[in-house]
Order: structure tokens, then C-alpha cells, then sequence
């Protein structure tokens, strides 16, 4: 009796496995790849700008690291935060945009001890920040806003400024619950502990510039402008007699003294050469107390210009 039960909880469980699960298409699953790795290296040159703005303002020791990019809901987002922690608001008073930067609250208020000048070195109690603590907080974080526009680019508009400070995410509601949200999570080193910091910018008007920028048409190769850069380029030009061909126990047993006759007719112009390419013929001549040449035949120019379109 207990092996049918057995065999028939597994068809069960077999058979709940096999069920297709339902795919939601307004709401991708994940981040493109292309976008992750985008993402990716914004917010990880965005975190040592981070880290070493903690370090000069806080005077901590700080090692900030992106430990991923997700996509997620804003229930999903608020479910994994602390109950109370600090999260600084930033808005767009022209547009809906919108951005959360959280981090723990005891390590606010430890970076606001040692901006003041104290030790820093206790892990103080959470509590409320006061008008001033918040005043400084905010401070902070209008440099730290500074550095991930710098990061992001155009995919944050310059016109965010840091807003108010709240301490609970399911209060702070900057968008709707189930409304997607872009979510960057970093680890923080600060002196001896390890503590975890998130960004998160509601992904509908953040994945459309993501995907304009990534979509936007490199410009096409310009004929002429490639042209002028070849022009300008600098190239080495050398006048030279016919070159002889020998062989190489010929040339290692020259001594002083040694003629050798050469192809090219005492009558015959020097060849003037760009890499090893001969492009007009030249006669020896002098410029002031300077040798020089004096070009007789080229027929570069011309079969350039009929080659150009």
C-alpha cells in the first residue's frame, strides 16, 4: 500500500512539472543579454566613483562591488529591503522619472558621525534621522546622483535631483506595485563589515532610452572622410636608385673598397618611394645648404583622381 502511494504521489508531481506555466509578454522575464552587459558596466564604473566618493567625504574605508542587474516588480523589489533603511528619493519635476538609492540606516548615520568628525567606529542604533543628518545625507547623495549620470549617460535625465529621505520601500511607492522596476545590487565594504546598497529606476522610460541608444545606427563609414584621413596621414618618403638583387654570402664578405654595380642607368631618374611603392621619378638637386630632388615624372595624382568617385 505504501509503494502505490508512493508511485502515485510521483505521477502527481510528475505531472504538475509537465504543466506549461503561463508567459507573461507585458512583462519580460529578464533583462536582454545586450542590456545586461551594458548595464552592467555602467553601474560597475558608477560603483568605484561611489566608493571613492565615501572615502574622501565619509573618511571610511570603502569597496564597493555590482553584484547584478535584475528586473523585477516593485513587490518584489520592496520584499527583499530591510524593514527600516535608508532610501533617498530622487525625482523629475518635468516628467515621471523616477529613482531610489537605499542603503542600511546604521551605515548613514555612521557616515554622518565621521562627517562631523567623530570616531564612526560603533554601528549605531537605527532610528529616524534628524533635519540636519537628513540635510547632510542629502548633500551625500546630490555628488553620488552626480556620479551615476556620469555612469548611465543619457538614460538618466539631468533634470533628477535628490528629494526626500524615507525609511520603509512599501511607503516610498514610487511606482505602482506590480509596475517593473531596473534593480542594481552592491555589496559595501565599509572598514571591517559588508553591508548591501540598491538602486532601482522604474524600467519603462529607462528600457526605452536603453533601447534607443542601444538601437541608434552607427554613423556609416564616409567615403570622403576616410579619404581626408588617409591624406592626413603622415608617410615616409624615400628616394632611392633601382634596387640589386645578392646573394647573402655576396653581401657578408663586402669589405671597404668594394664596388658594386648597380641597374640603374647613370642617365635614369631616382626612384621617389612610399612603402617600398614607387611614386614618381626624381632628379638630385639642393636647397639652399640642404640636398633635395626635384620630381621629373608622376602619374600618381592623376590615377588617383580617376580612381576617386
Amino acid at each position: 500500500m505504501q509503494t502505490v502511494r508512493t508511485e502515485s504521489l510521483a505521477r502527481t508531481e510528475d505531472a504538475a512539472a509537465a504543466e506549461p506555466v503561463r508567459y507573461d509578454f507585458g512583462r519580460p522575464a529578464a533583462l536582454s543579454r545586450e542590456h545586461t552587459r551594458a548595464l552592467a558596466g555602467a553601474f560597475d564604473a558608477f560603483a568605484r566613483q561611489w566608493a571613492m566618493q565615501l572615502a574622501a567625504k565619509a573618511r571610511v574605508r570603502a569597496h564597493i562591488a555590482l553584484e547584478r542587474v535584475t528586473l523585477e516588480t516593485y513587490d518584489e523589489y520592496v520584499a527583499t529591503l530591510p524593514t527600516t533603511t535608508t532610501l533617498v528619493l530622487c525625482s523629475d519635476a518635468s516628467s515621471d522619472d523616477r529613482a531610489i538609492i537605499e542603503f542600511p540606516l546604521p551605515s548613514a548615520l555612521s557616515w554622518i558621525v565621521k562627517m562631523l568628525g567623530g570616531d564612526g567606529s560603533l554601528r549605531p542604533e537605527a532610528r529616524a534621522l534628524t533635519g540636519i543628518e537628513q540635510a547632510l545625507v542629502r548633500s551625500l547623495m546630490d555628488e553620488t546622483l552626480a556620479h551615476l549620470r556620469t555612469a548611465l549617460g543619457s538614460l538618466l535625465p539631468r533634470e533628477l535631483t535628490v528629494g526626500a529621505v524615507q525609511y520603509n520601500a512599501a511607503f516610498a511607492q514610487v511606482v505602482g506595485a506590480q509596475d517593473l522596476v531596473v534593480v542594481a545590487r552592491f555589496s559595501l565594504r565599509l572598514a571591517d563589515r559588508t553591508e548591501t546598497a540598491t538602486i532601482a529606476l522604474p524600467a519603462a522610460p529607462f528600457l526605452e532610452r536603453l533601447s534607443h541608444s542601444a538601437s541608434t545606427p552607427r554613423a556609416a563609414a564616409d567615403p570622403a572622410l576616410v579619404r581626408r584621413h588617409v591624406e592626413e596621414t603622415p608617410v615616409e618618403l624615400t628616394l632611392r636608385l633601382t634596387p640589386r638583387a645578392m646573394l647573402p654570402g655576396d653581401v657578408l664578405d663586402l669589405a671597404v673598397g668594394d664596388v658594386i654595380s648597380l641597374a640603374h642607368a647613370a642617365d635614369r631618374p631616382l626612384d621617389l618611394t612610399v612603402d617600398d611603392q614607387v611614386v614618381a621619378a626624381a632628379a638630385v638637386g639642393a636647397a639652399g645648404a640642404r640636398l633635395a630632388c626635384v620630381v621629373t615624372a608622376s602619374d600618381l595624382s592623376r590615377s588617383l583622381s580617376e580612381e576617386s568617385p
